[in-house]
């Protein structure tokens, strides 16, 4: 018996990407057997590992029929998992993804990574019959397991939440990290991910004209390159305005880009190397952050802006939280951190409590868990249907 994930798929650089292949890959560790269908950039041309039997061009309707047609004709596949966000499938708001179940005769789990307050009309549309049609929905907070029975009428008993997994990043000693990259003697506040308007870098650095007035060791790493799609229809124009900001306030030895995606092990680096880890969302809606996750699984002090996944996870002591977006806060908490080593060792210490039970390991096996019991309850009424046909 086989799961088959639907979503984006390494060697595409996103998110969702690679939570598909971590859950993936720690499935298929707790005894399951996956395959993946990968869905494309059209302009895009990808090599995918031998677990993709499928592909899906994001903007071809035919397409999606064809995978409902594969997968029903696949007796080896028994459940489907839908990755769910709105810019991964074609059509307004990805409603493409919807030929699919409409032709579909398997059960599906949809995962939710984004779960609006107040989506449109189509944002809804989409989610709704998604959540629907579905034998489980799977979403990260209780706030968004709220949105889903209250906004978007999914039932209860379909819902479940499972927190967004965490690497297991082998652990180094931060001033033996600092030695290798040459940050040694410097106070290190990291962001990282794909960069683009959106992820609000622009008032971190900001708050670093602050910071440094009153800590000049301090250094803001901003890790990662532009996102792939975002750099084909702009360029680096965003990373661009980023470094003319840079330059305008006077503070090139306070703020360094590390123009790559980083894989794992550069990212455990450069994650225990961090003195305090800066999450400066403007979005306040924004329902979940797999950057944050990480963070919080390396233990990291961390600051963040008061958006919806940040309010939920940072509470109880695992970080500071501005009431604002303004850059002027977060320069006060970056500060009240840099002031105060107890505080920041109390931080690193909550987070990483929390973070240990994110480890991947843990998360993979409560997905394995669900899908086992979905799959028997499967089986079960099979059985039993066959049994009432048989008298």
């Amino acid at each position: 018996m086989s799961i088959l994930n639907l979503g984006t798929y390494p060697p595409k650089q996103c998110g969702i990407a690679t939570f598909s292949a971590d859950l993936c890959r720690n499935l298929t560790a707790h005894g399951n057997k996956i395959q993946v269908m990968a869905v494309s950039d059209e302009n895009f041309n990808y090599c995918y590992p031998s677990e993709v039997v499928f592909n899906i061009r994001q903007n071809q309707k035919n397409d999606y029929i064809k995978a409902a047609r594969f997968i029903n004709n696949s007796p080896h596949i028994k459940l489907l998992i839908i990755q769910h966000e709105y810019g991964i499938y074609g059509g307004q708001d990805g409603a493409l993804v919807l030929e699919l179940i409409n032709l579909l005769h398997k059960p599906y789990v949809v995962v939710t990574h984004t779960v609006l307050p107040r989506p449109s009309r189509s944002q809804k549309k989409v989610l709704f019959e998604l959540c629907h049609r579905a034998a489980a929905v799977v979403c990260m907070t209780r706030r968004s397991a709220h949105l889903l029975g209250d906004l978007y009428e999914a039932p209860s008993e379909l819902i479940h939440v499972i927190a967004h997994g965490v690497p297991e990043f082998p652990y180094r000693p931060q001033q033996e990290l600092k030695q290798k990259y040459g940050l040694q003697n410097r106070q290190v506040i990291s962001t990282f991910g794909l960069i683009g308007p959106g992820k609000g870098l622009e008032l971190g650095i900001k708050a670093m004209k602050e910071v440094v007035d009153t800590y000049p060791d301090t250094l803001y790493l901003i890790l990662g390159q532009t996102h792939p799609m975002l750099q084909r229809c702009e360029g680096e124009s965003y990373r661009q305005m980023l470094e003319g900001l840079v330059a305008e306030l006077n503070l090139t030895d306070h703020v360094g880009f590390v123009n790559k995606f980083l894989n794992d092990n550069e990212l455990g680096d450069y994650l225990y190397l961090t003195d305090i880890y800066l999450s400066p969302y403007p979005n306040k809606d924004q329902a979940v952050s797999g950057t944050l996750s990480f963070a919080v699984g390396c233990g990291r002090a961390i600051v963040s802006t008061p958006y919806a996944y940040a309010s939920e996870v940072l509470n109880q002591g695992r970080g500071l939280l501005t009431s604002t977006t303004e850059s002027e806060e977060i320069a006060v908490k970056i500060k009240s951190i840099l002031a105060d080593a107890e505080l920041k060792t109390s931080l690193q210490s909550q987070a990483l409590n929390l973070g240990r039970e994110w480890s991947w390991p843990n998360i993979g096996q409560q997905y394995s868990n669900l899908f086992a019991r979905l799959l028997d309850k499967k089986l079960t009424r099979e059985e039993s249907n066959l049994h009432y046909a048989r008298l």
